[in-house]
């Protein structure tokens, strides 16, 4: 009798313990991490866990041959579950004039558009220390603030399907190349024309920081001619939850456009 219950109770600790074990937070997926370039960034983390959330502030100055441009954006992205990542992007353009040029014969300042992207990482490994990711992002283009009430609204729309690779080489040097198709559609025009963008870097995190230096090269393919901007970046991670990314743009193939600044304020909620 002793003995059967001394059977009876081990076996019923046994089946608490097991429901003890199921009740309890699963362990976190696999994540390897890569150092994410800053002005082409992704849509979140590779390998992204759920319930990781950023906010971004962005902020691109620039000139051409006849004006200068500031450009601002915003972003939130998000993890609702794992491995899939969520943003909304809204990018804001103002223009002035520069040298004998008029407010005339500049492009209009306005919201360029609102970016919708999705993000899935399909692939992580720990042993190779590599992530690989697709996505899709949808753009959607409105006019000038001034035409907002003598025209359409939404101007055009813009399609863009991408594949991200990335792998870190021992405990500092990433590498990583995000490349899409932009497939415009011009409401009310005929064709869609498509351009590429090929964006390749290569960074090194210093140690025991969370700051890391690199250079991003940003390649436009588009009617047929690549255009080339190389980004030397650093980002400076103030504490838990700020981050600062400064990065100049070099035009290498560009005639018309100088050397332009991009900032980033990166905020983990």
């Amino acid at each position: 009798m002793k003995t059967t219950k001394l059977i009876l109770t081990a076996g019923i600790l046994n089946i608490l313990g097991c429901f003890s074990a199921f009740a309890q937070t699963p362990s976190k997926p696999i994540k390897v991490s890569h150092a994410e370039p800053i002005f082409q960034d992704l849509v979140r983390d590779l390998g992204a866990r759920k319930g990781e959330k950023e906010f971004n502030l962005g902020a691109d100055f620039s000139s051409g041959k006849n004006y200068k441009e500031n450009a601002y954006l915003a972003e939130y992205e998000f993890a609702p579950i794992n491995r899939l990542g969520l943003e909304v992007e809204t990018d804001f353009s103002f223009f002035s004039p520069k040298n004998s040029t008029t407010k005339e014969q500049i492009p209009g300042n306005k919201l360029d558009g609102i970016r919708l992207s999705a993000q899935y990482t399909f692939f992580v490994s720990e042993k190779s220390q590599a992530s690989m990711a697709l996505g899709y992002t949808q753009v959607i283009e409105f006019t000038d603030f001034k035409n907002y009430e003598k025209g359409k609204f939404i101007t055009g729309l813009v399609y863009s399907p991408f594949f991200v690779a990335a792998k870190k080489w021992g405990s500092h040097i990433h590498t990583l190349v995000y490349t899409y198709p932009m497939i415009q559609h011009e409401l009310g025009e005929n064709g869609t024309p498509v351009d590429w963008q090929i964006n390749s870097s290569v960074m090194y995190s210093l140690p025991n920081s969370g700051h890391f230096i690199g250079v991003e090269v940003n390649q436009e393919i588009s009617h047929g001619k690549m255009f080339v901007t190389l980004r030397p970046q650093v980002k400076i991670k103030l504490n838990s939850y700020f981050a600062v990314g400064i990065v100049t743009g070099i035009p290498v193939s560009h005639q018309d456009e100088n050397i332009s600044s991009f900032f980033r304020l990166v905020y983990e909620l």
